[in-house]
């Protein structure tokens, strides 16, 4: 997962970045209605412009892996759910639209939810947080990191390996543990 999206990210925050040193850009979106407040996103969270162009490749690349529509500057509303990426300098990926985070504090997971993240020491910091029922690919997640399981008493949370078969499940909700993301490909938060 993770080496099939290298190339095509490094090209296109190749891309992005030639175009911001041009003058051509600053933050691209599918929704060029939104270029503005994401670039402000990532200036308030304190990006440099080749920053936000390499944060805006990886986003453009997940909407194009994943579909959904990118609603700040590093989060993505996908099919049952969301996801975010994680923003150079964060330790746990947090929505740049809320602000600035609050320490190096791991994102909550509302009830009725299946999240997930992995660290950004040692990985790449990305995070999900699904609410529907369905069969859902992840978004790269590399390394180790958290799940936590807080959907309705008793729901199971599975988790699977590229080929679709089951690498664990969670148990009934409310549980939480920790898990080596890198093999994870898909998530079924019912």
């Amino acid at each position: 997962m993770a080496v099939r999206r290298m190339s095509a990210m490094l090209l296109a925050a190749g891309t992005f970045a030639a175009a911001s040193v041009f003058g051509l850009t600053g933050a691209a979106s599918a929704d060029t209605g939104t270029v503005a407040p994401f670039a402000a996103q990532a200036r308030q969270a304190g990006l440099t412009g080749t920053q936000s162009a390499q944060l805006q490749a990886q986003v453009d690349g997940y909407v194009a892996d994943l579909g959904g529509k990118q609603v700040s500057a590093n989060k993505i509303l996908v099919p049952g759910g969301s996801m975010i990426v994680r923003a150079p300098g964060q330790k746990y990926a947090h929505d740049l639209a809320a602000g600035p985070a609050k320490g190096d504090i791991k994102p909550a997971c509302s009830y009725g939810h299946l999240c997930g993240w992995a660290n950004g020491a040692g990985g790449n910091g990305n995070s999900f947080d699904y609410y529907r029922c369905g069969y859902y690919q992840l978004p790269n997640l590399v390394g180790d990191g958290t799940w936590v399981n807080n959907q309705t008493p008793g729901t199971v949370g599975r988790f699977y390996n590229r080929d679709g078969s089951e690498r664990w499940n969670t148990g009934g909700a409310y549980s939480s543990g920790t898990a080596s993301w890198t093999p994870v490909w898909y998530a079924r938060p019912c």
